[in-house]
């Protein structure tokens, strides 16, 4: 089968070279490199009869300067970097390591000085060896001048990044700024462009022969695949879940008239499996992390409720965005007609996003009675599946904090702001026993 690049594909693999922090210096040192030997051509026009006398020891010297402080400078950012990326893992979490050493500030900065710093070394050596004429070295000038600029501004903007780079509060805001993305992207394409799912499934299930988590399924692919064997493939193992060669990674359906089976190598293939979960496709990915950092947060060692308390609020607004507070729906037709993909359970969401608070902070009862109010915010919203999905973690949460709690005022705060699902939980009842006596 022909190989097939889809945007999808491209914007998972331009995402994988963003996290490099290789990749951005690199493109800039090329880019200091050609703009030495773009100097160059000013020497062959009439530009030298314009432009004032430049000396060639006056831009050696500036040169000079600039390559002595500008290695020290990156030796320096470097430093600072690793020191903010320790602690971004050791302060919240080492998931959320990936999204500290993406920061495009520090990237951008460390890039600066470094392409400062071959700009200047080649430059340098251009000029000693009188490489230039009148009008290159007048551009050298120009363009030294240019950088000198460029590094002053970065450095000031940068000083004032690093300084909150790797901290709790920055951490934590590019958890929530990658979730909200995902969020919305799985929000946009539920079935990512493909089919619903169907409940019952009957065809040949595809096995993944590695282990690891599906980190993204080509879907341009598989539906390329499944018109070209006359079949139909629906998706088993969406981006997140964890793969191994016992677990169907899909199934392939078939009319019972059909033939042989096809061969299923390219839908394996279509799943790319990894040793740990990227944030792009996997929005339950980024609920893991906050509820690891509220966990880490309410740990003994740690005892800082208010983190927890924070992290509650940051996934209520998730939920909202989620629930498309101020958002309207447009039916779309699949782009993908041949593949069939489940939604995300919104039940598995809350799983990963408060269970670990609710256990951690049963017996804190200032978080467990904003965990309260949280569910109950989220179970006013007007979607079904959440509301249900909050009642029933409020019922959990508040039997944690029963076993937990030992003083009667703080289970009263609790129990009262718990209401909403206790309440809910008896009209459940009444309604079950209604129809047993009808």
């Amino acid at each position: 089968m022909a190989f097939i690049i889809s945007a999808d594909r491209a914007r998972v693999f331009l995402n994988r070279y963003r996290d490099r922090l290789w990749v951005k210096p690199l493109a800039v040192c090329l880019l200091s490199i050609a703009m030495v030997f773009a100097a160059k051509l000013a020497d062959g026009t009439t530009l030298a009869q314009v432009v004032p006398v430049i000396t060639a020891d006056s831009i050696e010297t500036l040169l000079s300067i600039m390559a002595a402080s500008m290695l020290v400078i990156a030796t320096f950012s470097v430093a600072s970097m690793v020191s903010a990326y320790a602690s971004a893992s050791s302060t919240a979490t080492p998931r959320s390591f990936t999204l500290v050493v993406a920061d495009d500030a520090s990237q951008n900065a460390l890039s600066t000085f470094v392409g400062a710093f071959i700009f200047s070394i080649v430059a340098l050596t251009a000029a000693k060896n009188s490489y230039f004429e009148t009008a290159g070295l007048f551009i050298l000038f120009v363009l030294t001048l240019t950088v000198f600029g460029v590094v002053i501004i970065t450095f000031v903007r940068w000083v004032d990044r690093i300084a909150r780079l790797g901290r709790m509060g920055s951490t934590i805001g590019k958890v929530e700024a990658a979730t909200v993305q995902a969020l919305q992207r799985r929000r946009d394409m539920p079935t990512l462009c493909a089919a619903p799912a169907r409940s019952q499934v009957s065809g040949q299930a595809v096995f993944a022969t590695s282990v690891g988590y599906v980190q993204h399924i080509d879907i341009a692919t598989l539906q390329t695949w499944a018109q070209t064997n006359q079949v139909r493939v629906q998706v088993a193992a969406l981006p997140g879940t964890f793969a191994a060669p016992g677990r169907a990674l899909a199934y392939v359906i078939s009319s019972p008239d059909d033939q042989p089976q096809a061969d299923c190598k390219a839908v394996v293939a279509s799943f790319k499996i990894g040793g740990s979960r990227f944030f792009d496709d996997d929005p339950r990915f980024g609920l893991v992390v906050l509820s690891e950092i509220a966990g880490r947060a309410l740990s003994p060692a740690v005892n800082d409720p208010g983190t927890a308390i924070y992290i509650i609020g940051t996934l209520v607004r998730l939920f909202a965005a989620w629930s498309g507070v101020g958002t309207t729906d447009t039916e779309q037709v699949p782009k993908y007609d041949r593949v069939e993909v489940p939604e995300v359970s919104v039940r598995d969401m809350f799983d990963d996003a408060f269970t670990a608070i609710a256990r951690d902070g049963a017996g804190t009862v200032e978080v467990a009675v904003r965990l309260q109010k949280a569910l109950h915010a989220l179970a006013s919203l007007d979607d079904p599946a959440m509301r249900e999905a909050a009642e029933y973690h409020g019922q959990l949460a508040l039997k944690r904090a029963q076993a937990a709690l030992a003083m009667p005022e703080d289970l009263t705060a609790v129990r009262d702001a718990a209401k909403f699902a206790a309440s809910s939980a008896s009209s459940v009842t009444a309604r079950a026993k209604l129809l047993e006596r009808s």
